[in-house]
């Protein structure tokens, strides 16, 4: 086992509780003979990532959880949210939130420059991260994996205030990779986000010169003390209306995609009402 993973291991013995680092030690992964899975992960850093973010989780954002029983114990799945908040802490906290109530592993799918990003690209694979392409898809869904997807992408982030829980445009990569290998979608409502980090300006030169879709300049310099609202939506079960075959007709994965969209917003209205307040 690599030296770099004894390190993370002993790190989060220091912080988590035993029973914690017992679950997270039967995770199984497949070791593509380096040490890692295919695509990175290993079960230390995963543990690393709980103990080093879990106050973040806890105690900073007060993590609200809402219809965790909606997430699937086993087998595939595509956890598919709204996408806020200048910095993608939304995404963080569902990672933390699925592996802290649900006791999985989500892999999140990130756009291509992430991946690309130095260390941070490979400290978040080491944590189930992948990059977005549609073989790395195929095959984490075809050995029964859990994905995280923001069908908003970067637009869902960067979003001006003025437009804050409106979903922007709506990816439909989501839908048509649940129809054809049979996957539900579990519909998530983040709520907090868009207060967490306002943006003032942006410059998308800038960004695009550092390797980003865009600079943003936000009215504070660190994430706000809000508290996150994550509400999970009974599983939308594609496969029983449409046929894998389907996934290859433009005109059925919009009108599935658009499913999706329609329960993710109905969330979002349904835990606005519910909120009590931003810090609340």
């Amino acid at each position: 086992m690599p030296f770099s993973s004894r390190i993370a291991r002993r790190y989060a013995q220091a912080i988590l509780r035993p029973e914690e680092m017992e679950w997270i030690a039967g995770i199984p992964y497949n070791d593509a003979g380096h040490g890692f899975d295919p695509f990175g992960m290993h079960p230390d850093f995963i543990a690393t990532g709980l103990a080093t973010f879990k106050a973040l989780h806890s105690k900073y954002f007060r993590v609200k959880s809402y219809g965790t029983e909606n997430v699937p114990k086993t087998g595939s799945g595509i956890l598919a949210g709204n996408h806020s908040g200048t910095l993608p802490v939304d995404g963080m906290m569902l990672w933390l939130d699925v592996v802290i109530n649900a006791r999985r592993v989500p892999r999140p799918v990130a756009d291509h420059f992430v991946p690309a990003l130095p260390y941070v690209g490979v400290l978040f694979s080491r944590g189930g991260m992948v990059g977005g392409s549609r073989g790395n898809v195929r095959a984490l869904l075809k050995a029964g994996e859990l994905l995280m997807i923001f069908p908003e992408g970067t637009p869902g982030i960067g979003k001006p205030y003025s437009e804050k829980y409106k979903l922007q445009d709506w990816r439909v990569g989501h839908a048509e990779l649940a129809i054809r290998h049979q996957a539900p979608v579990i519909p998530v409502a983040f709520i907090g986000g868009e207060e967490q980090m306002p943006q003032i300006a942006r410059f998308d030169g800038l960004g695009k010169l550092l390797g980003l879709p865009y600079l943003p300049i936000p009215a504070s310099p660190i994430p706000l003390p809000v508290r996150y609202h994550i509400h999970y939506g009974k599983p939308i079960d594609l496969s029983a209306d449409y046929r894998p075959e389907q996934a290859d007709d433009p005109e059925i994965v919009r009108e599935a995609a658009q499913r999706v969209k329609d329960a993710v917003q109905g969330l979002i209205h349904r835990g606005l009402e519910l909120r009590e307040g931003i810090f609340r």
